[in-house]
């Protein structure tokens, strides 16, 4: 892999995490709208321009996939679509922070997953970095009654929306255009029943009804970054990139929507970075010793 290729990997990859990461503003500018408006939107927009990029780039026929793939696609559309409606009603309910929790806390899950569903083996750093962040999350329950569930329902979702991708061996855009398209018919009947019951906020006001329009780049600009930067990178690499986007998030929470971070939310975040140095440290060592 040379370098210039490297060096754009590197620009592709912090183009798509820093835009994930300040995604927040987006949906702060419509969170006046309900969530499940604005994902029905977001679903039908993303749908309309990833079939607009497959078509450009003569790559259409990424959406011919075996029928027996469509119940998997099924459960992941599901997922992908929950993922997306906790996180549209965490930013709009100012719960940034805790979305931000949700996906500093994801890798760790995504180990979880592979150990509970793959069976597979977990070195001894490892399990000291899963119970790390277990210990901050119960933590939070012991001494104040409340378990992240926003965290959680994000981790978890796009954890295994991961574990199931990951076999299917499906193009990126391709892939997603084909999970918004299983999406559409719901979002859409939601859309025509909320508009039947005169409470569609589409439709009303030009600046809103761009901004929900806008949802569809902001769902395919980063994710078309991040291909291109999954080609020139390699996954250790890529791995290292993947904090850039939570960090962000949190910092809007804190310094630019000021809210609330008590103690308790502290130190649950103190124990998931102890617990992500830990595993990037060991993994980090893990790539180093293995044979070049």
């Amino acid at each position: 892999m040379n370098s210039d290729n490297t060096r754009q990997g590197v620009y592709y990859a912090l183009t798509a995490y820093i835009f994930w990461g300040v995604v927040p503003i987006y949906f702060k500018w419509v969170d006046h709208v309900s969530p499940w408006e604005i994902l029905s939107h977001r679903v039908i927009w993303a749908l309309i321009l990833l079939l607009a990029i497959l078509f450009w780039t003569k790559q259409l026929s990424e959406l011919r996939v075996p029928l027996k793939l469509i119940p998997k696609l099924l459960v992941t559309s599901v997922l992908l679509a929950i993922n997306w409606l906790v996180f549209i009603y965490a930013v709009v309910n100012n719960n940034i922070a805790e979305t931000a929790l949700g996906y500093f806390i994801n890798p760790l899950v995504s180990v979880f997953l592979g150990v509970v569903i793959l069976r597979e083996y977990l070195r001894p750093l490892q399990w000291i970095a899963v119970a790390i962040a277990a210990l901050g999350i119960l933590g939070q329950l012991i001494m104040f009654g409340r378990v992240p569930w926003i965290a959680l329902a994000l981790a978890f979702s796009f954890g295994f929306y991961g574990l199931l991708r990951k076999n299917l061996g499906l193009h990126a855009i391709g892939g997603l255009a084909i999970e918004t398209l299983l999406v559409v018919p719901f979002a859409l009947a939601f859309l025509i029943w909320t508009g039947w019951q005169e409470k569609l906020a589409f439709g009303d006001h030009m600046p809103t009804d761009l901004l929900l329009m806008l949802g569809g780049f902001v769902t395919s600009f980063p994710l078309l970054c991040f291909a291109a930067a999954v080609k020139r990178l390699s996954l250790t690499t890529l791995g290292m990139f993947q904090y850039v986007a939570p960090s962000i998030s949190l910092v809007l929470a804190i310094f630019v929507y000021h809210e609330d971070f008590d103690p308790g939310r502290a130190i649950t975040f103190i124990c998931i970075w102890i617990a992500l140095a830990i595993f990037t440290f060991e993994a980090w060592a893990q790539h180093r010793r293995r044979p070049v």
